[in-house]
């Protein structure tokens, strides 16, 4: 699949409704943060509980649905204790699947305080970029997980420059080699365009790039990049401990 673009920026070989290019299948996501809001189960910590969460996790696997992760995101901000990651091909099981989890011993008297989809589309600034999740490449220690709203004039600006100012800023990311780039598009899903996951062994790693992208032109169109929620991945049997 041809990867230039025409005069209005739009990548050329891929149609409305088409996969991105070098994929075979859509690859969507869901990002789901949990809060503690009322007292937790009495069994939440058992083994039966994590036994229960595991059960979830392998039957899902066989509804297209992998779990990329539950993640600590407590105390990282006051409103956020556990982060859920779930792909698919179908955004419908992604639904179902987060739905599927909460109802779990682990997650009794919780509440989602923020829940985002996206989809994998070319990116502005790579068309042949294709989120590290739907390579197959495995998860890494942390995460940092955020939206994304252009600026307005940002899309009626000459694609030439934009094409520019997106490359400066990617540029930017060779100096962190160790993390896993996850760039995927929300347009009408919800209240932002793009959805930003970035994966480190390390979490200064994150501090240090997100940093660095700052000093690019591409932060003069910037109109919205919040919440942040940023975490350490866990096991299914730490949940509970960590919504206690």
């Amino acid at each position: 699949m041809p990867t230039a673009k025409d005069a209005h920026g739009k990548i050329q070989g891929q149609r409305p409704g088409e996969v991105a290019e070098g994929d075979s299948q859509f690859h969507y996501a869901l990002y789901t943060v949990f809060a503690r809001e009322g007292a937790p189960s009495a069994t939440a910590n058992s083994t039966e509980a994590t036994a229960e969460l595991n059960a979830v996790v392998e039957n899902l696997k066989s509804r297209g649905v992998t779990v990329r992760g539950f993640y600590d995101v407590s105390a990282m901000r006051n409103d956020a204790d556990v982060m859920v990651w779930v792909h698919g091909d179908k955004p419908e099981e992604l639904q179902a699947a987060i739905r599927d989890i909460r109802r779990t011993d682990a997650f009794f008297g919780t509440k989602i305080v923020w829940s985002t989809m996206g989809v994998h589309r070319d990116a502005e600034f790579s068309a042949g970029h294709t989120p590290s999740f739907a390579k197959g490449i495995d998860p890494e220690k942390w995460v940092c997980v955020y939206p994304f709203v252009r600026s307005y004039d940002w899309y009626t600006i000459n694609p030439e420059k934009r094409r520019e100012i997106m490359k400066n800023h990617g540029m930017k990311g060779i100096d962190f080699p160790e993390v896993l780039p996850n760039t995927i598009a929300t347009f009408g899903l919800n209240d932002y365009e793009w959805l930003i996951a970035l994966e480190a062994p390390e979490l200064v790693l994150l501090v240090d790039l997100m940093r660095s992208f700052r000093n690019t032109e591409a932060r003069l169109y910037v109109r919205d990049e919040l919440p942040f929620y940023t975490g350490r991945r866990i096991e299914a049997g730490e949940v509970a401990k960590v919504l206690a």
